[in-house]
């Protein structure tokens, strides 16, 4: 077994997966986050499992294959956004080990030219487009729209926390729109109450300061001066207040488990931590905030992640039609 397989221990029917290990490995060594490289893994071991059941072999794909994978993933109830993402992640490692694209090959589906108008983009229109020659195969994404916390729903769960430290990391989700990943790498030392502000280690390994509200300040002072142990060699900002974990950084799995408990009330069936994070964005919306600003609060590489945060919810879709309503019946009156 060679150290790259040491390393990352993909197997598949007790086969290691000598290609795929030699990808992440070359991955891993561009900084990827340990997070992401797994994601790819998750990947690459549905990819391989297929495969294998079909008798192909990676190097003589060709995109027409790609059509049989993407049927496979459907017979197995995968996501439209999961299928991509395992799509785009089998043409980096093709490329990896081909150094070209996937052939076409008899039977494969040729995605339309890529073409948006003579120039602006049709969201901000502030730069010209470079026209490419088509698009890579990819499976129809619906276009979800997730509704944001009600502002009840969100007292409703701020009252049911027991401790700071759960207060603390509810407002860094609610007040700053931190990811959960993101709340769990916090240190002591990266939260600043001189400056009133903090850093924050984002996707990509990309660092950004957002500012720290007073409501955050307040829960994460009651937090540190009367519930974190006392360990001087833990960094970590959010430790397990009890147990035999005592004192150690807090993990996803607990993180999830804060708001799996809440959720079994009716009222906060889908109060989940990233739902706190959306209730950020449509909030900053709602309050005027510009895309570019929210962007960069956000932590977003691409504003068009942005512009999926701030469509605008039922909610208040409904509540300025019924303003509008109310200026039209005092405008034309009642007959």
């Amino acid at each position: 077994m060679t150290g790259r397989e040491r390393r990352y221990g993909l197997f598949e029917g007790g086969r290691p997966l000598t290609q795929a290990n030699a990808f992440l490995d070359a991955l891993g060594q561009r900084g990827l986050s340990r997070f992401t490289l797994r994601a790819y893994a998750f990947d690459l071991v549905r990819f391989y499992r297929w495969l294998y059941a079909t008798d192909r072999k990676l190097l003589e794909l060709t995109s027409a294959d790609l059509l049989a994978f993407i049927a496979s993933q459907r017979e197995e109830r995968a996501a439209p956004r999961s299928i991509n993402r395992r799509l785009s992640t089998v043409r980096l490692l093709y490329r990896f080990w081909t150094q070209r694209d996937l052939a076409p090959g008899p039977g494969a589906l040729a995605p339309a030219p890529h073409y948006k108008g003579p120039g602006a983009d049709h969201n901000l229109g502030v730069h010209r487009l470079r026209r490419r020659a088509a698009l890579a195969l990819r499976v129809r994404e619906p276009q979800l729209l997730i509704e944001p916390l009600s502002p009840r729903q969100v007292r409703s769960f701020l009252r049911s926390l027991e401790r700071y430290r759960d207060l603390a990391i509810t407002h860094a989700m609610l007040f700053c729109g931190l990811r959960s990943k993101e709340v769990l790498e916090l240190e002591v030392g990266d939260v600043d109450f001189a400056e009133a502000k903090i850093r924050v280690r984002g996707k990509g390994n990309r660092e950004r300061a957002v500012p720290l509200p007073e409501v955050l300040a307040e829960s994460l002072r009651r937090y540190l001066a009367l519930e974190r142990p006392t360990r001087p060699t833990q960094p970590r900002l959010f430790l397990v207040l009890q147990g035999r974990r005592r004192g150690q950084p807090m993990t996803a799995a607990g993180l999830r488990g804060l708001f799996r408990r809440r959720r079994r009330r009716p009222d906060l069936r889908i109060a989940n931590a990233h739902r706190f994070r959306h209730t950020f964005g449509a909030d900053m919306t709602r309050a005027g905030v510009r895309l570019p600003i929210l962007q960069r609060l956000m932590g977003h590489a691409d504003f068009k992640t942005t512009l999926g945060y701030v469509r605008l919810s039922l909610a208040d879709v409904a509540e300025e039609y019924r303003r509008a309503l109310a200026q039209l019946a005092q405008r034309y009156g009642k007959r």
